[in-house]
């Protein structure tokens, strides 16, 4: 089923890129989000997470269904074509790029760690750093929340 924000207006939207072999940023910004959308009580639900895969090769429909709702039950993991997913990261102005693996070894993705707010409106509204921590989220989620 092809998304688009449009499908979650009248939510605030926190978009984020990663891959579920990513051994650091990517679990660590998942926990935040989950972390940061529990702290905002009954105004969470309000707030929808979408994680978009920059290794649609791995990240299969079922390994992300499995993987993101890990975090919070609430998030959506999305997948497309290597293509869809290229044309995607590139409209956020995102950046991935494959490394080549040794012989035996995953392969990693270098990519663009950076999260992306969207108002009720659909709007873009904040970036947040992938360290941000979480009571800093929810306070920056609050605001669009309220707005």
């Amino acid at each position: 089923t092809e998304r688009t924000l449009g499908d979650f207006r009248g939510k605030v939207v926190v978009v984020n890129f990663g891959y579920t072999n990513c051994p650091d940023v990517c679990p660590m910004t998942l926990a935040n989000l989950a972390s940061a959308r529990r702290k905002l009580g009954d105004d969470g639900k309000d707030v929808q997470v979408l994680f978009v895969t920059v290794d649609p090769q791995r990240d299969t429909p079922q390994v992300l269904a499995q993987y993101v709702p890990a975090f919070d039950p609430t998030f959506i993991g999305l997948t497309g074509s290597p293509d869809d997913v290229a044309r995607t990261s590139k409209s956020f102005h995102v950046y991935a790029n494959a490394r080549p693996a040794k012989p035996g070894e995953a392969y990693m993705v270098d990519h663009s760690a950076q999260m992306f707010a969207f108002d009720r409106q659909g709007r873009v509204r904040l970036v947040f750093a992938p360290d941000l921590p979480p009571d800093a989220i929810a306070s920056d989620l609050r605001i669009l929340l309220n707005g």
